[in-house]
């Protein structure tokens, strides 16, 4: 059996069944709603928006919406969605925004010379931004919630730019793909990894490592204003 994405809004409703579940087991709602407004919410998604639908030239999406108008039908169906998270009893979350994609493998294979497209992170700046002032509305307006960003853009430029300081040497390729700089083809079942995953930035044509995602959450819980807002998940656990 072969299991794809799960849809936003059917990730929501199986959360939903779970409060209730919760409830049922728990003693009532009141004895859910306490359980779930202790627990932390992360939330991280709108790459694929962009790498299989916004630039895909098969796509119709990018003749009929500018990046700014594409960012704002994503940023009010994002608002809308976290607010039903709101009403079903989360009360802390955590939001990620879109990470670096101009350096990944896949957009590296697709130049003659093998170059980072600034074009690609420029598309998704729109997106970031809606995210961050959409945040600071549900932080306003969502009584007792507590919203707080994680600025994965920045990190991510932060490693490409001095891969050596966070312990990566091999930036340019995935561990695991095929062709022009690992990035043609993902990673397909059975195929051997590169020797030393710790030192590449990149698993696959579209994928960090998990070397990557381990910084990203040790700044996340510790980081600093810069790069989580307005509390770290040590603060917001703290709440």
């Amino acid at each position: 059996m072969q299991v794809g994405r799960i849809p936003f809004n059917q990730q929501i409703q199986n959360f939903e069944s779970t409060v209730a579940q919760i409830a049922g087991s728990a003693g009532g709602t009141s004895a859910a709603a306490s359980i779930v407004s202790r627990s932390i919410v992360f939330v991280g998604l709108g790459s694929n928006d962009y790498l299989n639908n916004y630039i895909m030239a098969n796509y119709e999406t990018r003749r009929h919406y500018t990046p700014q108008q594409f960012a704002d039908l994503l940023v009010i169906q994002y608002a809308s969605q976290l607010t039903r998270l709101f009403k079903a009893g989360a009360r802390r979350f955590v939001v990620a925004g879109v990470g670096s994609m101009g350096c990944i493998p896949t957009i590296l294979a697709r130049s003659a010379e093998g170059r980072c497209s600034e074009e690609v992170d420029q598309l998704v700046a729109p997106f970031n931004a809606g995210v961050r002032g959409m945040l600071d509305g549900l932080n306003a307006g969502l009584p007792g919630a507590t919203f707080t960003y994680l600025d994965n853009f920045r990190l991510f430029k932060l490693m490409l730019a001095h891969p050596a300081s966070y312990g990566f040497d091999v930036v340019d390729r995935g561990c695991c793909g095929i062709g022009r700089n690992g990035g043609q083809m993902t990673c397909l079942p059975f195929m051997p990894p590169c020797a030393d995953r710790e030192r590449y930035l990149f698993w696959d044509a579209y994928h960090p490592t998990a070397a990557v995602n381990v910084i990203m959450a040790r700044q996340a819980f510790d980081g600093a204003s810069d790069v989580v807002s307005p509390v770290n998940v040590r603060r917001l656990a703290q709440l």
